[in-house]
């Protein structure tokens, strides 16, 4: 914690690029500020893997848009602003969140990387923060474990392990607009924590 007095989202957002690591790996927490570690290697290629396998399928669908790092406004009254490594938003303007730095519009699916001690450490709250938000599905990608935890409230958690396939679905249904979220989206559990070719070889 850093700052004794608590903070709303926006004069945290006006106050970032004055804190630690010029506000890159901090977050809002009950109106207080945290620094999280900056992501480790397996983090990077996690989301790069995603980020990738996510343009491709848009390049056929062309149904939502992600956004990397963006802050969303979970909670006010104190105010939390989460940064999961990925918001998959439906409806609405095309890419209309990519410029902001701060949303408080909901993501129909969040993707996080436990990628370090406190990422780990603060899971529970952010699953709680997200969920309690109205967010429909989580993908809480875990190198260590080299699988990925799927969540959806009210229904079981699912845990995809390196040899299957992460997959959207039918029946995952964005209560907005009533699209399907990631229907046809695929990509195989290993292929998430591989570096790529050029990655290894410089």
């Amino acid at each position: 914690m850093i700052a004794s007095a608590l903070l709303t989202a926006e004069s945290f957002d006006d106050a970032r690029y004055d804190l630690p690591e010029g506000g890159q790996w901090i977050e809002l927490v009950r109106g207080r500020v945290e620094v999280l570690s900056p992501p480790e290697e397996e983090h990077l290629v996690a989301v790069l893997n995603l980020s990738k396998a996510l343009a491709e399928y848009l390049n056929e669908h062309r149904e939502g848009y992600p956004c990397f790092e963006l802050g969303l406004l979970v909670k006010r009254g104190p105010d939390t602003v989460r940064f999961p490594a990925i918001s998959y938003f439906l409806g609405g303007e095309f890419f209309g969140e990519t410029d902001r730095s701060i949303t408080d519009t909901r993501p129909a699916l969040i993707v996080e990387v436990m990628s370090s001690n406190d990422r780990r450490r603060s899971l529970n709250d952010r699953v709680f923060d997200y969920t309690n938000w109205g967010v429909e599905v989580l993908w809480i990608v875990d190198p260590l474990e080299k699988a990925v935890h799927t969540i959806r409230p009210g229904y079981a958690n699912k845990r995809v392990r390196e040899d299957e396939t992460l997959t959207g679905s039918l029946s995952w249904r964005h209560k907005a607009t009533a699209q399907p979220i990631l229907p046809d989206f695929r990509i195989a559990v290993a292929d998430i924590f591989t570096p790529p070719e050029y990655w290894r070889t410089s």
